[in-house]
C-alpha cells in the first residue's frame, strides 16, 4: 500500500519489554531510544542473558512506530567487553549450540539485523570484541576520549566472523588486518585517525553530544530517513541501473505517506513540519 514503510512485525510493539531484563535496558526519551549494555561489573560482557536482552532491546526498535533514533552504549567504566568467556554464562552469539556446522543465522543487531532506523554508538570506555561488532554496526561511532578499541579473538584462537566482514569496508586494508590479526587494542585517538570512530569527544561530554546528534536525525522525516539509509546501504551491492530502479519505487511509496504531504504544507506555509512516521 503506498505510504506503508514499516517493518514487518518481528514482536508487537512493547513486547521487547517483557522480554528484557537487567543485563541490558531499553529506554524511549521522545523519538529517541538508548539501549544500554548493563553488567557494569563484568565490564558489561556478553552472556546468554545479555544476549536475549539485547535481542530484545534491539527488536523493540525495530517495531516501535514512535523511536526513530537509538544510541547504544554502556553502564559504568566500560562499552562492552566483548563475549564472557567465563563458565557457565551461556552463548554470548545467540540461539546456536556453537558447532562449527551449525551456523547461526542472522539474529542480532550485530550479525545484520536489517535496520534502516538510524543508529548511534556512544563508546564511553572499553569497546572490544563483539562489542566492537556492535559499536560499528551502527551508522555513527562516537567515542570518549577514554575509549579503547579491540579484536583480540585470535589471542584465544578463535576467528571473528562478522567484525572481519565490517572493518575493511571502515578502514583501510592495512589497518584492518592489524586490528584483525594482532588483536592488539588502539585508543580513541588512532581509531579516529584510522576513520573507526566517527568523532572523539571528552569523556563528561558523550552523552551529550550523542543526544545532540540524535535530536538532528530526529528533524527530518522519518520514512524518509530510513528509505535513504535503505538505498545509501543496498545500492553498495547492486549495478546502477538496479539501484536506480530501487530507489525510484522505494521513492515512490515514501512519497505517497503523510508526512511527504506535510514536508511540502510545511514548506508552502512556512512553519516547521510536524512529522508523523506514516
Amino acid at each position: 500500500m503506498a505510504g506503508d514503510y514499516s517493518f514487518p512485525k518481528l514482536i508487537e510493539p512493547g513486547a521487547g519489554e517483557k522480554l528484557m531484563s537487567d543485563e541490558a535496558t531499553y529506554e524511549l526519551d521522545g523519538h529517541i531510544a538508548t539501549i544500554t549494555y548493563n553488567r557494569p561489573e563484568s565490564l558489561n560482557a556478553i552472556n546468554g542473558a545479555m544476549r536475549e536482552c539485547l535481542n530484545a532491546a534491539w527488536l523493540e526498535f525495530y517495531n516501535d512506530p514512535e523511536a526513530w533514533v537509538a544510541i547504544l552504549t554502556g553502564a559504568g567504566r566500560a562499552f562492552c567487553a566483548g563475549a564472557d568467556l567465563r563458565p557457565g554464562q551461556g552463548n554470548s552469539a545467540g540461539s546456536w549450540s556453537g558447532s562449527y556446522f551449525e551456523i547461526p543465522t542472522v539474529n542480532s543487531f550485530e550479525s545484520g539485523l536489517e535496520l534502516w532506523k538510524p543508529t548511534i554508538a556512544a563508546v564511553n570506555g572499553a569497546c572490544i570484541g563483539y562489542g566492537l561488532t556492535g559499536a560499528i554496526a551502527t551508522d555513527f561511532l562516537l567515542a570518549s576520549d577514554q575509549a579503547v578499541f579491540g579484536m583480540p579473538e585470535v589471542k584465544v584462537g578463535v576467528p571473528t566472523i562478522v567484525g572481519s566482514m565490517r572493518i575493511p569496508s571502515k578502514v583501510a586494508w592495512a589497518d584492518a588486518m592489524e586490528i584483525l590479526l594482532t588483536g592488539d587494542n588502539i585508543d580513541a585517538e588512532q581509531a579516529a585517525d584510522i576513520g573507526l570512530a566517527w568523532r572523539v569527544f571528552p569523556h563528561d561530554d558523550l552523552m551529550d553530544e550523542a543526544y545532540a546528534l540524535a535530536h538532528r536525525l530526529c528533524q527530518g522525516a522519518p520514512l524518509a530517513v530510513r528509505a535513504v539509509k535503505e538505498v545509501a546501504t543496498r545500492s553498495q551491492r547492486m549495478g546502477w541501473v538496479e539501484a536506480v530502479r530501487m530507489g525510484e519505487s522505494i521513492r515512490r511509496i515514501v512519497g505517497g505517506s503523510e508526512d511527504a504531504q506535510e514536508g511540502v504544507d510545511a514548506f508552502r506555509e512556512k512553519r516547521s513540519p510536524e512529522w508523523k512516521g506514516r
